[in-house]
């Protein structure tokens, strides 16, 4: 399968590119390519609010607190799928819908459906990073491969 399956509009925008290229550089494990779409300043909030990746709920701001989120997350990761399903752009801002397969050591995958928001500032650097999914949800469709 392809790693990144997209069927939102196809029309140029800031925050859609810098989205797709997010995805891309997940779904090939390009860390540093990844952390360089960011504003030094970036945040990203993964999924929004408290959660296991993130106590506080308050976000990873700054390249180092987001390599660090590569590092306890993406990076355990054994392959991505992205399958967005469609893309709205408004602003400075793109919400993508879609769902995120993760394949997991040990051979277990994991789909999470949701809402893949993402705010670019003005020399198209991802200023912040949203991601409205639930865990329960997602965990739900825990399963072998």
């Amino acid at each position: 399968m392809t790693a990144v399956t997209w069927s939102g509009p196809e029309t140029t925008h800031p925050a859609r590119t810098a989205s797709r290229r997010s995805m891309d550089a997940v779904s090939r494990g390009a860390k540093e390519e990844w952390l360089a779409l960011f504003a030094e300043d970036g945040i990203v909030e993964d999924p929004v609010g408290k959660s296991m990746f993130d106590p506080t709920g308050n976000g990873h701001r700054g390249h180092d607190a987001i390599g660090a989120f590569w590092e306890m997350t993406i990076g355990n990761v054994e392959r991505f799928e992205f399958d967005i399903r469609d893309s709205f752009a408004a602003g400075n801002e793109v919400a993508n819908v879609g769902t995120i397969t993760t394949y997991l050591p040990g051979g277990s995958r994991v789909d999470t459906e949701g809402v893949f928001v993402y705010r670019v500032n003005e020399d198209g650097l991802i200023a912040s990073m949203r991601a409205f999914w639930e865990v329960e949800r997602a965990m739900a469709t825990l399963r072998q491969v």
